[in-house]
C-alpha cells in the first residue's frame, strides 16, 4: 500500500501549495479596502445614489472578468437593476484564444457597448486586472461620455508594470477600486524558477463587488429606501417579488 506523503502542513500528502492559495486569499480579502476606504465609501454612494433614482448599475469585463458581469446578474441576494455587458466575442466560451486577441482592439468597445442605453445616473463598474487593453480603456470613454459614472476594479501595481506608456483603466474612470492582485495575477510560487499559478482576481473581484453593492444597500435602507434585491428562488415568497423585479427591469435588460 502507497504511504501517503506529508508537507509542513501534515495532511493527506498535500504539497502545501493548495493551503497556500487559500491562506493568500485570505489573507488579500481581509486586506483589501485597507488604504482605499475613501473610494469604496465614493463607489458606494454611487451606487445608492444610481439605485435612488431608479438608474442601472451596469458591470462589464471581457476574457475571464467578463464573470464578475455575471456574478452580480439576477442572483440570489443581489441587486435587480445590475444589468451585466456581455459580448460572446470577448468571453471564452466560443473562442478563448479568439477573445484574447478582440480585447486589445480598438473600436470593439463601442460595439458592444451599442446595445446598452448608457446615460446619466447610471453606474458602470468596469473590471480589468492588468487595466491595459484597448475594450475595458475604451469601455471607460464610452460610459463617462455618456454621463455614467465609471468604477474601475483593476490592479494599479499590475497595470503600472506592463502599461509602457499605454493608457491605463485606472487612468480614465471616476473612481478607482485596487483589487491589489499581482502583475501577472497568480499568487502562489511553485518552483524556484518562478512560475507561479493560482489566479487571485476573481476571489477578491468577486468579493469587492458584492461588498460594493451590500454597503450601497444598506444605505439606501438607512435612507429609508428598499433596495430592489432578489431572494432565492427556494425561499418563500421569493416567486411574487422577484417575478415584480423582472418585470420592473425587463425592458432595461436584455439578459432578462
Amino acid at each position: 500500500m502507497a504511504e501517503n506523503r506529508t508537507d509542513s502542513s501534515g495532511a493527506f500528502g498535500l504539497t502545501g501549495r493548495g493551503p497556500a492559495y487559500v491562506r493568500e486569499a485570505a489573507r488579500r480579502l481581509e486586506a483589501l479596502l485597507e488604504g482605499q476606504e475613501e473610494a469604496f465609501a465614493a463607489a458606494a454612494e454611487a451606487v445608492k445614489t444610481c439605485v435612488a433614482g431608479d438608474g442601472l448599475v451596469y458591470l462589464f469585463g471581457s476574457g475571464h472578468s467578463h464573470m464578475l458581469a455575471e456574478e452580480g446578474h439576477y442572483r440570489a441576494g443581489g441587486l435587480a437593476c445590475v444589468v451585466p455587458i456581455l459580448s460572446s466575442a470577448i468571453m471564452l466560451h466560443e473562442g478563448a484564444a479568439a477573445s484574447t486577441r478582440f480585447e486589445r482592439v480598438s473600436g470593439v468597445a463601442a460595439i458592444v457597448f451599442s446595445r446598452y442605453p448608457i446615460g446619466p445616473g447610471d453606474v458602470v463598474v468596469v473590471f480589468s486586472t492588468s487595466g491595459v487593453n484597448a475594450v475595458p480603456v475604451e469601455a471607460a470613454k464610452l460610459a463617462r461620455a455618456a454621463g455614467a459614472t465609471v468604477v474601475a476594479v483593476t490592479s494599479q501595481a499590475y497595470s503600472a508594470r506592463v502599461a509602457a506608456g499605454r493608457e491605463r483603466l485606472a487612468d480614465v474612470a471616476s473612481i478607482v477600486l485596487d483589487n491589489k492582485a499581482p502583475p501577472g495575477d497568480a499568487c502562489v510560487e511553485l518552483a524556484a524558477d518562478g512560475i507561479r499559478a493560482g489566479p487571485i482576481s476573481t476571489v477578491v473581484g468577486a468579493t469587492l463587488l458584492n461588498a460594493l453593492l451590500i454597503e450601497a444597500s444598506a444605505r439606501l435602507v438607512a435612507d429609508g429606501v428598499e433596495p430592489p434585491i432578489y431572494v432565492s428562488a427556494n425561499m418563500p415568497g421569493a416567486a411574487a417579488r422577484n417575478a415584480a423585479l423582472v418585470a420592473r427591469y425587463r425592458a432595461r435588460n436584455p439578459h432578462l
